[in-house]
């Protein structure tokens, strides 16, 4: 039996607990592939470098957030990131140098170079504040969209 996924390019966005600023990327990545009618190419999720939300559901702030423009979250859960992930995805993202730190802890190395932040991709590097502490949600929104963006027009540049 083939993967169901296996042709598809696969990412994974990281953060600490995955339910503020990671699962707000998969679902602005989610949306911007399927509004450029590229969904069928992608296989996106979200996962934390932490165990203190699993099981939790998205952030109120996130889902508010995200409902603004007509994005549901409806159904995720928090759910760790495990060393096997690397060989499942083809990028492993993180919202901030210490996810990448933490990242790293998990997964033992990067031979493949699969392990970046999320705006790293951008002519702007840098970390992604977490809303959970700051409360600033529109922020870490435009830092998000700016990165996903970013991370697309990488991977279509990569793939011509």
């Amino acid at each position: 039996m083939t993967h169901q996924h296996q042709n598809n390019i696969k990412i994974l966005f990281v953060c600490h607990g995955n339910i503020c600023r990671s699962p707000m990327a998969e679902f602005i990545m989610k949306d911007m592939v399927e509004k450029r009618r590229q969904a069928d190419r992608f296989y996106i999720a979200s996962a934390a470098t932490s165990r203190e939300e699993i099981g939790n559901p998205v952030h109120h702030g996130t889902r508010n957030k995200l409902r603004q423009f007509g994005i549901s979250t409806e159904g995720k859960r928090a759910v760790q990131m495990t060393k096997a992930d690397y060989d499942k995805y083809d990028y492993l993202i993180g919202m901030e140098q210490w996810n990448i730190t933490n990242m790293m802890r998990i997964l033992g190395s990067d031979p493949e170079r699969k392990v970046s932040r999320l705006l790293d991709f951008g002519p702007n590097p840098r970390d992604i504040d977490d809303p959970w502490y700051t409360g600033d949600f529109d922020s870490a929104y435009r830092d998000i969209c700016e990165g996903c963006k970013a991370l697309l027009d990488y991977i279509d540049r990569c793939d011509l």
